[in-house]
């Protein structure tokens, strides 16, 4: 979510240099066998193909998707979705979720900015009209989505999405718009829903945060899809040294979807994330509803355990690899193997 203006020279060389890097190696890899290991499986990521003539597009996106071999009728789908100054290549790359959809039998949808829309390549989560249901970039992500399920026969019911940064506040407005849709979502290092309404406002909620009560947050959601009631389960997470994006904005979040699920705060109970601790919340059927995970020595970005992913920027060394714990949490390891 990080702006150009907002990026150190160093970090912006680096990310280009890991762009004409991913460049060179995914056209290596599209002529190599699969990996011999898992560690070199999740450092060479997946050659992502892309799709075009999905839909109308409204939002004017790129359209990237990886189907593993084999994969079987009626997979979950995994919708991921990058930061700003990342491409979907580079966000696969460096978060091993490919090696993942692989071993566990899912199928893989990365949508990617242009820059005709962006430049910095930021998903357009402050705009209105890339956000309201059936419109803009949330519109063109919704397409995309039932553009796999019908070619290659996935689980319409059994959708999930991550985002980081600009991703993640596009994947909140996702959540928000379509909640019928989704599972189950994680919202990484990004902002409530209707923190923002144009660049400025987004610039000041992300290094600020922006105040309004818990029934304020739960309104923008519930006005976005107002025929709906059933509301999908949200993961929140964020880095307790985040330079980028305020932790306020994660506290804003837990308030919102508390509030959407009709939780409360005080009824929290203790979780196990990987190796990290958080907050879980659960309905009165004893379903999981709100999650919500600070890593205390963690900027802004991915955490990951180097060998399960690689190191970038953005994609930070970490004892917890958020991919696998997701995958986990959200029950894709423990169903039957479909490849």
């Amino acid at each position: 979510m990080k702006m150009r203006m907002n990026v150190s020279e160093s970090v912006a060389a680096l990310i280009r240099k890991q762009r004409d890097f991913q460049k060179v190696l995914g056209n290596l890899v599209d002529h190599l066998e699969a990996p011999s290991s898992p560690q070199e499986e999740a450092s060479l990521g997946a050659v992502l193909n892309e799709v075009v003539g999905f839909g109308s597009n409204p939002g004017s996106l790129r359209m990237l998707e990886y189907i593993p071999p084999r994969l079987k009728p009626g997979a979950p789908l995994v919708v991921a979705l990058h930061g700003c100054g990342q491409s979907a290549a580079e966000f696969d790359c460096g978060s091993g979720w490919s090696a993942l959809a692989r071993k566990y039998g899912f199928a893989l949808l990365y949508p990617e900015q242009n820059s005709s829309n962006n430049s910095h390549g930021c998903f357009n989560w402050f705009r209105p009209s890339a956000i309201a249901r059936d419109r803009g970039e949330v519109g063109s992500v919704r397409q995309m989505m039932a553009s796999m399920v019908e070619r290659h026969d996935l689980d319409a019911q059994a959708t999930y999405i991550m985002g980081l940064s600009a991703g993640g506040a596009l994947t909140a407005a996702l959540l928000a718009a379509y909640p019928e849709v989704f599972r189950a979502g994680a919202i990484v290092a990004g902002v409530p829903f209707g923190a923002a309404r144009d660049a400025m406002n987004a610039f000041s909620a992300m290094t600020n945060g922006v105040v309004k009560t818990a029934d304020e947050w739960a309104a923008l959601v519930q006005q976005a899809a107002p025929e709906q009631d059933a509301w999908p389960r949200v993961s929140i997470w964020h880095g307790g040294d985040d330079q980028v994006v305020n932790i306020k904005n994660a506290e804003a979040l837990r308030a919102q979807w508390l509030a959407v699920h009709g939780l409360s705060e005080e009824d929290a109970k203790s979780g196990k994330f990987g190796k990290a601790r958080g907050q879980v919340w659960h309905d009165d059927k004893g379903e999981i509803k709100v999650e919500y995970v600070v890593l205390d020595d963690l900027d802004h970005g991915v955490p990951i355990v180097p060998g399960q992913g690689q190191e970038m920027p953005f994609m930070l060394a970490s004892n917890t690899h958020l991919p696998q714990v997701l995958v986990e949490r959200w029950g894709l390891s423990s169903a039957s193997k479909r490849i």
